[in-house]
């Protein structure tokens, strides 16, 4: 198995969470490596990491990217998120020629039981797996060109490297990036689904396991993507029982102070098995944590009228963001 990341120094803590839960879920398996494509990790956080792969007998290399925009020939806006997200989409001219599959995860997923099922996966002659992100709105898909077709969050990636290179994806995801004036809503993950809508293969929720799927029910999530179908019933209450890689994807993240994410214990428990065990929690968020916990209580009961207040209410917080972002943050 070979995996990717994309962070900085100051996500190393949920970075060593994710590799411990990983080896500590499939140690059976004869190989793993794990290739970091860095921005500034420091020296003693990296010799962590090797002494954490080294403890489970995994590989694990740094590929420093100094200056990830010099790969741009256009001005960017990330949208409040770092620059090293954007790291992933030039994977075919980083990664060695040798790799032939390879499974991004986002520093923010944490890997519960085994991935063998998700790794040796037939992508049925496409280019890569995705999960498929249903809240997506229709207007904002239609300007990307993606009438008619699903939306999926690229916070997990299973690539056939030989089709993405043979593809050139880097290139047809750069010139769809270039073509929207480096500015789009959610930057590189748009750049993916607009890019490359017709090699991807919509791969079960359980791999990209995020807090949508347990707040809105089914039928709503369902309804939202129609008139493509979704997945079965049947299929999404398999995943809602069994996740695999949980993706602490918004605001509420377990390493927030306040925080009660239903999946917090995992993120806890495998952080704990590494050198940054005693981090402590990002402090700032209890009065937030509250606010929203009485949100989603009085919105259970109409999830239609949840989603276009959560829709209204994300252009804000990606300005907050991108405001943390300036301030260094």
């Amino acid at each position: 198995m070979n995996f990717l990341y994309t962070v900085n120094n100051n996500f190393v803590p949920q970075l060593g969470a994710g590799i411990a839960s990983i080896c500590e879920n499939n140690s059976k398996e004869p190989q793993i490596t794990f290739y970091i494509m860095s921005f500034g990790i420091s020296l003693k956080n990296k010799d962590n990491l090797k002494r954490l792969a080294e403890k489970y007998n995994r590989n694990i290399t740094f590929i420093e990217i100094a200056d990830i925009k010099q790969y741009f020939d256009f001005d960017i806006d990330t949208s409040g998120w770092n620059p090293i997200v954007l790291a992933r989409l030039i994977m075919g001219r980083i990664l060695p020629e040798n790799l032939k599959r390879i499974l991004y995860l986002d520093g923010d997923t944490i890997v519960i039981s085994s991935l063998e099922e998700l790794w040796h996966m037939d992508l049925k002659d496409k280019t890569l797996g995705m999960s498929i992100e249903p809240t997506v709105d229709k207007k904002r898909k239609e300007a990307l060109g993606l009438k008619g077709y699903f939306y999926h969050n690229a916070g997990v990636l299973l690539v056939d490297l030989e089709k993405w290179r043979k593809k050139e994806s880097d290139k047809k995801i750069i010139q769809y990036y270039r073509d929207h004036n480096g500015n789009l809503f959610a930057n590189d993950q748009d750049a993916i689904n607009g890019a490359l809508k017709d090699e991807i293969l919509s791969i079960m929720p359980k791999y990209n396991f995020c807090n949508i799927f347990y707040q809105y029910p089914y039928k709503f999530l369902s309804n939202l993507v129609s008139p493509l179908k979704y997945f079965s019933k049947e299929e999404f209450d398999s995943c809602i029982k069994n996740p695999v890689i949980i993706h602490y994807l918004g605001e509420e993240r377990p390493w927030r102070a306040g925080n009660t994410h239903k999946y917090k214990k995992y993120y806890e428990k495998y952080l704990g098995m590494t050198d940054w065990k005693d981090t402590p929690y990002e402090d700032g968020w209890k009065v937030y944590f509250v606010c929203w916990r009485f949100f989603n209580f009085i919105m259970k009961p109409v999830p239609k009228v949840r989603y276009y207040m959560i829709n209204m209410l994300i252009p804000f917080f990606m300005k907050y963001r991108a405001n943390k972002l300036r301030n260094g943050k």
